[in-house]
């Protein structure tokens, strides 16, 4: 199993979100964040009191899927959720090494479905 963490523009996420979820990928979590970094787009930087660097409004998506899924899933991200312009966002593949619900203490791959 691996999650894949999308940062992606916030004006975006529907787009992505509804393609995820047309091709079965129904479980996820959405954060809004703010970010820095050499890839961010320059026409969107803005800085405030609570953040005084240059930064630019983002939103965090977390998908839990089979290593089977990670390339479909990415996939899906990269053409919806780009503009092809600096600051599309980036994702990363991390390894999950266990998984349980809470509920009912079920462990495994089951419980992503």
């Amino acid at each position: 199993m691996k999650l894949v963490k999308a940062y992606i523009r916030p004006k975006l996420l529907e787009d992505v979100y509804r393609a995820l979820r047309n091709e079965g990928y129904c479980c996820m979590t959405v954060f809004e964040g703010e970010g820095t970094g050499r890839y961010s787009d320059p026409d969107h930087q803005h800085g405030s009191l609570n953040f005084p660097a240059m930064h630019t409004h983002v939103v965090k998506i977390e998908i839990a899927v089979e290593s089977e899924d990670v390339n479909p899933v990415i996939d899906i991200i990269t053409e919806h959720g780009k503009t092809g312009h600096k600051g599309d966002g980036i994702v990363f593949v991390c390894p999950i090494e266990k998984v349980t619900r809470i509920r009912d203490g079920e462990e495994g791959a089951s419980v992503l479905k």
